[in-house]
């Protein structure tokens, strides 16, 4: 039997995939995480085959919950499940630990065909995705930091740099100082030739 754990903050979604994985005979639900903090403190106290992570919670989410989860039970295999396009964040959350990468709006045959593969030991990608991994054309944006990767992404979404300090429990200080040096690698002049830059990148 393949022990998941399910971390979402929306109580729908995970709901969701609760009655998905109902359905089978080789899956159950063993926990379910509302949080990164929440799914942290379940890995570290119990064993679990695959965690779906959700990339986007409360508290530590995102690439930091990846890498924190990885380090605490590397064979637990980790499935980043993500409103975000693969082309945004799944080269970096395999990098960070993660086995595979399911966006959303995947059909529930796929979901399932994923968690099943990540447990027999293999990965769940695109090719795509692969391929950018391996690609010697990079993006400006690929040479930022994890951090500065999210700082721009909450950016580009709106976010004040009070706001994303409270959501990544970082300094104003800390947020503006990662701003300056997004501009400057990406060569931009301010937050609007950003997010036309995210636009022209579909990093939206």
């Amino acid at each position: 039997m393949i022990r998941v754990l399910i971390a979402d903050d929306h109580e729908i979604v995970r709901d969701g995939l609760k009655r998905i994985l109902a359905a089978t005979t080789d899956i159950e639900v063993a926990a379910e995480a509302a949080g990164g903090d929440e799914a942290l403190a379940l890995v570290r106290a119990n064993d679990y085959d695959v965690a779906l992570i959700d990339m986007s919670m409360p508290g530590l989410s995102g690439i930091d919950l990846v890498k924190r989860l990885h380090a605490e039970k590397p064979r637990m295999r980790l499935l980043v499940l993500s409103m975000h396009g693969e082309h945004q964040y799944a080269v970096r959350a395999l990098k960070a630990g993660a086995s595979g990468y399911l966006t959303k709006d995947s059909a529930s045959e796929r979901l399932l065909g994923a968690i099943r593969k990540l447990a027999a030991g293999g990965v769940h990608i695109s090719e795509a995705a692969a391929a950018s991994i391996v690609s010697q054309d990079k993006a400006a944006h690929e040479a930022l930091s994890d951090r500065e990767f999210e700082v721009m992404r909450l950016l580009v979404e709106g976010l004040s740099p009070t706001g994303i300090g409270e959501r990544l429990h970082l300094s104003v200080k800390t947020v503006s100082t990662h701003k300056a040096r997004i501009l400057e690698k990406l060569k931009l002049g301010s937050t609007a030739e950003l997010v036309r830059y995210a636009m022209e990148n579909k990093l939206l």
